[in-house]
């Protein structure tokens, strides 16, 4: 894998097509590369497609990646609504309609892995296989919601670097790796006209009364028939392997992949395991899981 230079220089080195499309009346951004099966990329809470900078190009020479920026996140629109997990859903496939993809694999990080596995438990003849990468908080702990919901709006009341870094750290095991490229690019996110709205829009979903009608269960998980792969962290902020192991006996069948090292983005820390991961994953033929 090319050692990392900067996030556009590592999407940069493989043809590529970024743009806005209408999803249903909602401006989106998009970028999409690489040929073969198809793979879209979900991020996590105030995220945005950058988050895969590492990932887009070795997936392209694999999968027809699609990278995008959820409702309410990145450069996409931000209409005033909640973001719960069934709006986020509906972005979803509506993206897909618009794009013409009639079925694909997804991959999702922490938030992102919560709107991929909604999506199919609830659409499952658009989901082909199901990768949930540190999808975050599966026991519903109060306090990881106060901590996630605390750090990211000291960030967007007061995007300094230091408090800007700081939440972009909150995310690493290893805290060196954070680029002032990536705390730019999140100071450019949280200062849009409108984003102090947009991410209490999303923070919805750590307030109990709102989580509980999406909360993480086995009434839902257990719907779930796309072969899954939980791709845990030995150092993710979210949730200790105690919660992959509980998650992995909701959706029969699943498997468990553990990278070492890592916290909440292993994408970014680790992205060659990352890439064998997927790749020895989604491109298995035969067996169901």
């Amino acid at each position: 894998m090319r050692p990392h230079t900067s996030i556009w220089a590592d999407i940069g080195s493989v043809p590529h097509e970024l743009r806005k499309l209408d999803v249903d009346g909602v401006s989106t951004r998009v970028l999409r590369a690489g040929s073969g099966p198809d793979l879209v990329l979900l991020h996590g809470t105030g995220g945005h497609l950058e988050a895969y900078s590492r990932n887009i190009a070795p997936l392209a020479r694999h999968f027809t990646v699609t990278a995008y920026d959820m409702v309410g996140h990145g450069w996409s629109d931000l209409p005033d609504k909640p973001y719960t997990i069934d709006v986020l859903t509906d972005h979803l496939v509506d993206l897909l309609d618009v794009l013409g993809i009639e079925r694909a694999h997804l991959s999702g990080e922490s938030l992102g892995g919560w709107v991929a596995a909604w999506t199919a438990a609830h659409y499952p003849e658009r989901v082909d296989r199901l990768v949930l990468n540190t999808p975050g908080n599966i026991a519903n702990k109060p306090e990881v919601m106060e901590r996630l919901k605390a750090s990211t709006m000291a960030a967007v009341l007061d995007p300094s670097d230091a408090t800007v870094r700081r939440r972009v750290e909150w995310l690493f095991h290893d805290k060196s790796l954070v680029t002032d490229e990536l705390v730019r690019l999140r100071q450019n996110v949280y200062t849009r006209p409108g984003y102090l709205r947009a991410i209490e829009n999303t923070l919805v979903l750590q307030d109990p009364a709102v989580r509980c009608a999406y909360a993480w269960g086995p009434d839902w998980t257990g719907r779930i028939t796309a072969p899954t792969l939980l791709l845990w962290t030995s150092h993710d902020p979210t949730g200790g392997l105690d919660e992959a192991e509980l998650l992995q006996t909701w959706i029969p069948g699943s498997r468990l992949h553990i990278i070492d090292g890592a916290g909440h983005w292993p994408q970014w820390e680790k992205p060659s395991e990352f890439l064998s991961a997927h790749t020895e994953f989604l491109s298995r033929v035969g067996a169901a899981r």
